[in-house]
């Protein structure tokens, strides 16, 4: 199926999400070198459903949540530059194009950068909990990251269904 390749300018919105989740996933980053010293030689390796710790392992083990991080943002980011390459509906065409790939961009952008927080989040309270100051990611975390990466592709899913 051919669909036209756009060049549609990135949104304010767009915009705004990546900077948001850069300035927590890079104030996270700088709070694992600020407190690396400090940082006991066994940290939380893994977390069950619960936020209950499981598995303790090297502080080096932190550096894979940053890793992380920036192989998923910078892989989205590539996929968020080719919008024509989305799954779309059977319905797209010439005339709502555009609008298709407007929204699915926005809902990859969105989940791009709270995927991007909530690594920094779980950066943030490993070193806690690791000090002492936490005793796990908390009961709330595992419903709060499903629905915070749920809701933006309902959303784009909703605005979909209204496309023409």
């Amino acid at each position: 199926m051919d669909r036209p390749v756009l060049k549609l300018p990135r949104t304010k919105w767009e915009w705004g999400c990546d900077i948001l989740g850069l300035i927590v996933f890079i104030g996270s980053i700088v709070f694992l070198v600020v407190s690396w010293s400090a940082i006991p030689e066994q940290v939380p390796g893994h977390y069950n459903a619960s936020g209950e710790v499981d598995r303790w392992g090297s502080k080096y083990e932190l550096f894979i949540l940053p890793i992380i991080g920036v192989f998923l943002w910078f892989m989205m980011g590539i996929f968020e530059r080719f919008p024509h390459i989305h799954n779309y509906p059977a319905r797209i065409n010439e005339s709502n194009a555009a609008a298709f790939y407007l929204t699915s961009r926005k809902m990859l952008n969105v989940t791009k950068n709270i995927c991007l927080a909530l690594f920094g989040f779980i950066l943030i309270q490993s070193i806690r909990v690791a000090l002492g100051w936490a005793d796990s990611l908390g009961i709330w975390f595992l419903p709060v990251f499903l629905l915070a990466t749920i809701v933006p592709i309902i959303f784009a899913l909703i605005k979909f269904s209204r496309i023409q």
